[in-house]
């Protein structure tokens, strides 16, 4: 099964309501994906007409939040869980996102752990390719055999 693209990010991504802050899947593969948004001014992390740098951290792990939905959703299954456990020398080269402006997220997978551990490079850029930040996320992805206790695991099998 492959997705018709470009297609909206919401069935994706285990976020409710505003705290979907992604747009559009652009493309996706076997190790990462190309996720759009266009910040407007009824988003939810709105300052001063813009959106903080900050910001584009979560913008990132929801990436990879719609990525694992999108694997999930091929295989029959709802988004799974994840949990940003650290970020790694984000930096970000403005400020502020200008509302209006579409920003284009790519993530990719750099390596998975069989502990549930992943870790993924991420990269914002205008849609003419300019750079605008760039980051190393480690999410947890719990699994059947992570996300017990080691004795309901031992009680399961």
């Amino acid at each position: 099964m492959h997705l018709q693209l470009p297609c909206e990010v919401r069935p994706f991504v285990p976020h409710d309501g505003a705290m979907c802050l992604l747009d559009t899947l652009l493309d996706y593969d076997a190790e990462g994906a190309t996720i759009e948004i266009t910040p407007g001014d009824s988003d939810l992390f709105v300052e001063d007409g813009a959106i903080p740098a900050w910001v584009g951290l979560e913008w990132m792990a929801q990436g990879v939040a719609a990525w694992a939905g999108v694997w999930a959703h091929i295989d029959g299954a709802p988004p799974p869980p994840g949990f940003l456990i650290a970020s790694r020398r984000y930096h970000a080269h403005v400020d502020n996102f200008s509302l209006g402006e579409p920003v284009h997220i790519q993530v990719t997978r750099e390596f998975v752990a069989d502990n549930g551990v992943r870790a993924f490079a991420g990269t914002l850029s205008t849609a003419a390719g300019q750079r605008l930040a760039e980051g190393r996320l480690s999410i947890f992805q719990p699994t059947p055999d992570t996300s017990s206790s080691p004795a309901e695991r031992q009680n399961a099998r």
